[in-house]
């Protein structure tokens, strides 16, 4: 008997909330009609702060959308370049191996960065900034392992530093230096990128921290005659 008499109670409490609703619910409307003249600069405001409050919001979310997006892909790209083999930068053209180098600068920091080799490209084939904010003149050579770099490549290199007014020159080539080679790059303060540095830089080693080794790496006469060996096959 107490329950019932509970339950019948909690049921006319409701019943009591849904009627105070529904009459809330029709007055509101009513009192808006009657004293629209006084409340509509105020529901008018109401209603433009809460639609440029939602707009605000969808560009915001949208903002955060082409960001989020954009990181994914520079970090795509990033990982797409530092999983590249050095089979398949031989396999490339040489604008491939170009646009490789320039993407490999943009991944360490490097502003400005384009590519202007071809016809006429006055010796230089990569040019931009450091993130320093020191500009630097890239030569690049896709050559077959078994090349070497001749010491009058790398002069090429020093007239195109002086045309451009450049501050660092770069030598970045997929094969090995001559010994005369690596000692004209040392001593005229151009940073020699052979095949094993490249393969260190396309992995994730930044560009600066390469000229801490430049003219290094190339191995002895045994190491030199394996290599041959190696890539002859």
């Amino acid at each position: 008997m107490a329950g019932r008499k509970r339950g019948a109670a909690a049921r006319r409490r409701r019943a009591a909330r849904l009627k105070a609703v529904v009459i809330g619910g029709g007055l509101l409307p009513a009192l808006l009609a009657v004293f629209w003249s006084a409340v509509w600069p105020y529901v008018t405001g109401a209603l433009i702060v809460g639609c440029a409050g939602a707009a605000g919001w969808w560009l915001w979310r949208t903002d955060r959308l082409v960001r989020g997006r954009e990181r994914l892909w520079r970090h795509q790209e990033a990982v797409q370049a530092g999983h590249r083999t050095l089979a398949e930068v031989d396999a490339m053209t040489g604008t491939e191996f170009e646009e490789l180098v320039a993407a490999l600068c943009r991944r360490d920091g490097c502003t400005d960065v384009r590519r202007v080799g071809g016809a006429n490209d006055n010796g230089a084939d990569v040019v931009g900034r450091l993130p320093d904010g020191r500009s630097m003149v890239i030569q690049c050579k896709r050559y077959a392992p078994t090349s070497t770099i001749a010491s009058r490549e790398l002069r090429d290199l020093l007239g195109a530093r002086v045309h451009f007014g450049a501050d660092l020159a770069v030598f970045v080539t997929t094969t090995r230096f001559s010994r005369p080679s690596e000692s004209f790059a040392v001593r005229h303060d151009i940073l020699a990128v052979h095949r094993d540095h490249l393969g260190l830089w396309n992995n994730g080693t930044s560009l600066l921290s390469l000229t801490e080794v430049n003219g290094q790496g190339q191995g002895d006469s045994r190491h030199r005659a394996r290599w041959k060996r190696a890539y002859e096959r």
